[in-house]
């Protein structure tokens, strides 16, 4: 369900408000209507108007405390706003005016509380009714506030770091590309103007070639084989005259003089 937009005209504060402020006065916008819906139902059963009293002082704080919300959301919402992304976007649009809606029902919270003091009966439960729907809204706007801290990383110091780098890399790569593009049309150019200024070769004719004279290489003499016949020697054997003398000795000797005795023990 989307609700109507509705634009609240501009508050010149006579101070400045402080970035960051917003997370503190949420948690009181949390918890102050969960307190005032416990004692109106304690109320119902003691209906003491000392309980009624405090509650009527604890709304008439939700209204301011409410009021701060909103200021303190309008300050974060503008210093986080041109580091979020599409989604973020919206959704801080959704939740401001879920904020700008809660801050108004505050006020009407505080009217039907005075009414219910003053007449009871109808009026009374006409307040309880008023009270449930602004705690419902309450925590519907708590969960919508989680999810652009937690999801989008709103108003998170480490996460605008990040981003500041993240956008001094783009400007560098944005550069380099500048630079690129330029190295390229330099290059085109030098190209182009050293294609015009090529100079033109002429071809010059080469004379013949000599034509190559055969030289006739003598051919190798061939010497005819010298056979050599072996010729052999016959080399006398010679004897010295004391050993053939020895040789006619013992071929005259008769068989049993050549024998050797072999003696016998």
């Amino acid at each position: 369900m989307t609700l109507p937009a509705i634009t609240l005209p501009k508050v010149e504060l006579p101070f400045d408000i402080s970035v960051l402020l917003h997370p503190s006065v949420v948690h009181f916008m949390i918890a102050l209507p969960v307190v005032i819906f416990v004692l109106e139902l304690l109320n119902l059963m003691m209906k003491k108007k000392a309980l009624s009293g405090f509650s009527f002082f604890l709304i008439i704080l939700t209204v301011l405390v409410s009021a701060g919300a909103y200021l303190t959301g309008l300050v974060d919402g503008k210093e986080a706003y041109p580091a979020l992304g599409e989604a973020a976007k919206s959704a801080l649009a959704e939740h401001k005016l879920l904020g700008t809606y809660l801050m108004l029902t505050s006020a009407v919270l505080l009217f039907f509380k005075l009414l219910s003091m003053l007449a009871g009966g109808f009026m009374k439960t006409l307040y309880l009714l008023v009270l449930i729907v602004f705690v419902a809204g309450i925590f519907k706007q708590g969960t919508e506030g989680g999810e652009l801290v937690y999801k989008h990383g709103m108003n998170v110091e480490q996460v605008k770091v990040l981003d500041d780098e993240l956008f001094d890399v783009k400007e560098e790569l944005e550069e380099a590309k500048e630079e690129l593009e330029e190295a390229t049309v330099i290059t085109k150019v030098s190209t182009e103007t050293v294609k015009s200024e090529t100079v033109e070769v002429v071809d010059v004719p080469v004379a013949p070639a000599a034509k190559e004279v055969p030289t006739q290489v003598p051919s190798e003499t061939t010497v005819p084989d010298i056979v050599t016949e072996n010729i052999k020697t016959e080399v006398p054997e010679v004897v010295p005259p004391a050993v053939q003398e020895k040789v006619e000795t013992l071929q005259s000797m008769p068989e049993e003089m050549v024998q050797p005795q072999i003696a016998t023990h």
